[in-house]
């Protein structure tokens, strides 16, 4: 049983003009979650379910915990969700709105994630499990049947289960050669640290706007597929992400979390390169609120 949608893959003018190349958008915030997790969060639930599991926990700072959610009601199994005490009061209602149990623990999501592991049911984890990645993968299988073959494709980076994803789908449908822009904010930067020490490493902290990319540490698929493949690693200030999560909602009407925004940031920026149409992954977020972004933009407010 799949629990995803098969999401839109579109030209956009208004990132063409910016970036000066043609510009396609994956629309993963057109999920039912609200985000890309519940490919990944959907896939491994299903399979787990299928394997025996009668309930299902899962750690996150919002997206994977509402993907976890909304896939156990869909397979009618119970959840239990464990977020960091950073988690939007927002986010924990939507969550508990699809069924699920709420525990609050630790104020990361190393925190939530360390108190998960000693609750009773099957552990889905947010990103680092072949589940997670083979969930993902199919949003490239989709691209590659929606529209051309890309020049370069941007995506956010967290805990890297996205990216993971990505880079499997791309094996499968031949798109092995294609580069891959990964974007970090610079409080997130969990990859960008990885690679400068050669090995993953563990952040001191998360800081800033862009909480549901707070993987002190990305997983070891992510950095290992990196070496494998074309990858740029790199991240761009909370001011961008936010700036980028506006001038995206004025030109497509869809308001998206600042962890979206670091991807969108650099094709804004026109610092895409000039070869091929770009293909951006827009990932999403179901933080994304009035409210939120208010909040968003007087953080970063000089």
């Amino acid at each position: 049983m799949s629990v995803w949608i098969e999401t839109p893959f579109v030209p956009s003018e208004p990132l063409a003009r910016a970036a000066g190349r043609p510009v396609w958008l994956k629309l993963e915030n057109t999920q039912p979650s609200g985000s890309f997790k519940l490919r990944g969060m959907g896939h491994a639930c299903a399979q787990a379910v299928q394997r025996g599991a009668t309930q299902l926990v899962s750690s996150s700072g919002g997206n994977a915990g509402y993907a976890v959610a909304w896939a156990g009601r869909q397979l009618g199994v119970p959840v239990t969700v464990v977020v960091p005490s950073r988690t939007s009061p927002t986010m924990r209602a939507r969550i508990e709105a699809e069924g699920a149990a709420v525990v609050v623990h630790g104020e990361v999501w190393d925190d939530a994630h360390a108190h998960a592991q000693t609750l009773p049911g099957v552990l889905v984890h947010p990103f680092d499990h072949p589940d997670c990645w083979e969930g993902h993968a199919s949003l490239v299988h989709e691209m590659a049947r929606q529209g051309p073959r890309p020049g370069l494709i941007v995506v956010a980076v967290g805990g890297g289960g996205l990216l993971a994803g990505v880079l499997r789908g791309m094996d499968a449908v031949g798109w092995a050669a294609v580069p891959v822009l990964a974007m970090e904010t610079h409080g997130t930067a969990s990859l960008g640290a990885a690679m400068k020490a050669g090995r993953p490493v563990t952040l001191p902290g998360i800081e800033g706007v862009a909480l549901t990319l707070g993987a002190r540490q990305v997983c070891d698929e992510a950095f290992e597929a990196v070496g494998r493949h074309t990858v740029t690693v790199r991240s761009v200030s909370d001011a961008a992400a936010v700036d980028a999560v506006g001038r995206f909602l004025d030109d497509h009407r869809m308001l998206v979390e600042p962890a979206c925004g670091a991807a969108l940031a650099p094709v804004y920026a026109g610092d895409v390169g000039e070869e091929g149409p770009v293909a951006v992954v827009v990932c999403g977020g179901a933080g994304a609120t009035r409210e939120a972004l208010a909040g968003w933009q007087a953080a970063v407010a000089p």
